[in-house]
């Protein structure tokens, strides 16, 4: 359990200091964007995370520089017990903000990893009945090593950055060009971004052409086409979309329909209508 936990929270930092969009505003896995769609459903109401939003940078970080510091805490087996309280608030957060609504509440992850923490922290207890959380001089030492092993895991993490964002429409005199159509056979998909940086999804048929937004109206997360199912589908909760019947909803906890956006045949290429 511990090896799991650890490794998992080592990875979530990990995986965020390596997303070059995670703290660049206008990008698709924009931190900012992610608080947006989670104020739309949390319990915790939209006020709560207006202010986040206002400091969606800091947060972030202190996001990254947690994961790290608790999943490295975990492994080493410092502060064991504070480490554990942590993660174990961290998925009730998480909860919270992202998957409080998931029905059937088994697809939510986040209430997993919360059992797995206050299990730990109970077993930790457990075996040590006069536990005191209270730091001594080298437990501070380990402590300040392993903030400074999380600071310096997520600035590792920046030489390794990589982008999924799909590439801007926006391109100087020719904003609205999304892609040529010579390399948009018919029954392919692409995707591409508006200049919002908002990622979208556009299919070519022998109808014509059609786009939809690519973010979940569930809580915001990117959807992909699969070409094996016909359907869009979105990797967090499991939603999946009809994009040949108006991106309409045919499985999971999404309420609503994916939005559309209008494109058209221009000559040699498809542009925002």
């Amino acid at each position: 359990m511990r090896l799991w936990l650890g490794i998992t929270w080592i990875y979530a930092g990990w995986n965020k200091a390596t997303d070059a969009g995670f703290l660049t505003q206008g990008s698709t896995s924009f931190i900012g964007t992610q608080l947006n769609a989670y104020s739309t459903q949390s319990p915790l109401g939209t006020t709560v995370f207006n202010k986040l939003v206002e400091h969606s940078v800091q947060v972030g970080l202190f996001v990254m520089i947690s994961e790290f510091a608790i999943g490295l805490a975990t492994l080493l087996w410092v502060a064991p017990t504070l480490a554990a309280f942590g993660g174990f608030t961290m998925s009730v957060g998480l909860w919270l903000a992202s998957s409080f609504h998931v029905k059937p509440y088994f697809l939510a992850s986040d209430t997993a990893y919360a059992v797995l923490w206050i299990s730990y922290l109970l077993l930790i207890l457990g075996k040590r009945p006069k536990a005191d959380i209270s730091i001594n001089r080298r437990g501070a030492v380990r402590v300040g090593i392993v903030g400074a092993l999380a600071i310096g895991a997520v600035s590792l993490g920046k030489l390794f950055t990589s982008s999924n964002s799909p590439t801007s429409s926006s391109n100087g005199t020719s904003k609205n060009k999304v892609k040529k159509l010579a390399d948009l056979p018919i029954g392919s998909t692409a995707n591409f971004a508006l200049a919002s940086g908002e990622p979208a999804i556009l299919f070519r048929t022998k109808t014509g052409v059609f786009a939809y937004s690519a973010i979940c109206p569930h809580q915001g997360c990117t959807v992909g086409y699969s070409a094996t199912n016909k359907v869009l589908a979105c990797p967090c909760h499991g939603a999946e979309f009809d994009p040949f019947n108006s991106a309409k909803v045919i499985a999971g906890p999404a309420q609503s329909s994916l939005a559309s956006i209008k494109v058209a045949i221009d000559g040699d290429w498809i542009v925002l209508a």
